[in-house]
């Protein structure tokens, strides 16, 4: 049923600083939590809360669905909080559209560049990025592979 989206543009830039930028990925895994979650919220009257803000992580190793891959550790790395409104994802209607959705392929796109701070230190070859509820720790929602390493 909910299994899969399958593209979520996260068209924006990843910068370790605004020298490289990183081409965004097109197809998305639902994490299992976060297809949990939906199951029990919307078939199972459970409660659930989305988070206020979503943290961009950037990953060394593979993700899917039901594995969290390998994120990026020291040299200054943290995760990007991009905080859930209007004005920061676009609508499904189109790219950096403010609005609510009322489009029909159900993609969203971040609508300003998401920025890391520059490596002090090796970070390893970055192969894919994620979406959690949480600054460190906590629940992976989303991950895909970028199109450039």
């Amino acid at each position: 049923m909910i299994k899969r989206i399958k593209h979520l543009l996260l068209a924006a830039v990843l910068a370790a600083s605004s020298v490289l930028s990183i081409a965004p990925a097109y197809a998305t895994s639902m994490t299992d939590y976060l297809e949990n979650k939906i199951v029990d919220w919307l078939f199972r009257g459970q409660a659930y809360t989305p988070p206020a803000t979503i943290y961009v992580g950037l990953l060394t190793a593979a993700c899917s669905d039901s594995s969290a891959g390998t994120e990026v550790t020291g040299g200054s790395y943290a995760r990007v909080g991009v905080t859930s409104a209007l004005a920061n994802w676009a609508g499904t209607q189109s790219a950096g559209s403010t609005v609510a959705s009322s489009g029909t392929g159900g993609t969203t796109s971040n609508n300003g560049a998401v920025t890391f701070a520059a490596p002090t230190a090796n970070w390893g070859s970055v192969t894919h990025f994620a979406l959690y509820d949480a600054s460190t720790a906590g629940n992976q929602l989303f991950c895909a592979a970028l199109t450039v390493s």
